[in-house]
């Protein structure tokens, strides 16, 4: 008869296996990303833009599976400190990864200083970059998204092709 202490090691040893035998390590490159996304995106009208007390430019650049984006906001209501305000014009930074889940784009990421280094603090916001799109429309030079936060839409146009080279993590 087996004693405790072997008991305990050969339950051990055997879950160890099982643990190991059952995990598949993950690549370690990015992922590929959705092929019709590659490229620079421009937003260069906004619908009814005098009417609006704020509206925001967007451009993405989407390369593999990961997005940058620049948002240009303009503000006819301060919203911030003077310094920040700057006459109603100001700038934000975000990159981080996409996903598409059927007809909607899920943007994970931070906001981030303009050449895209981690933001912890200063005017606007800072922190995590959560944002969802409904896909409205896509073809090769155009993209129709619909930010499901505030149901504002944002009309792309195709300003450079970009080919994913997968890079390592």
């Amino acid at each position: 008869m087996m004693n405790r202490k072997g008991l305990y090691f050969l339950l051990f040893t055997f879950s160890f296996l099982l643990l190991v035998l059952s995990c598949s390590r993950l690549p370690n490159v990015q992922g590929k990303g959705e092929t019709f996304l590659q490229g620079v995106w421009g937003q260069d009208s906004i619908a009814n833009k005098a009417q609006l007390q704020a509206y925001t430019e967007h451009r993405f650049k989407f390369t593999c599976d990961s997005f940058y984006v620049d948002l240009t906001t303009h503000a006819k209501v301060n919203y911030y400190e003077a310094d920040c305000f700057n006459h109603g014009e100001w700038k934000e930074y975000a990159k981080g990864t996409y996903e598409l889940r059927h007809d909607t784009l899920i943007l994970v990421g931070d906001f981030t200083k303009a050449n895209y280094k981690q933001k912890v603090s200063g005017c606007y916001r800072n922190g995590r970059y959560l944002t969802n799109f409904k896909v409205k429309l896509w073809n090769a030079e155009q993209l129709q998204l619909e930010n499901l936060n505030d149901q504002t839409e944002v009309k792309l146009k195709l300003k450079a092709k970009i080919t994913c080279v997968q890079k390592a993590l």
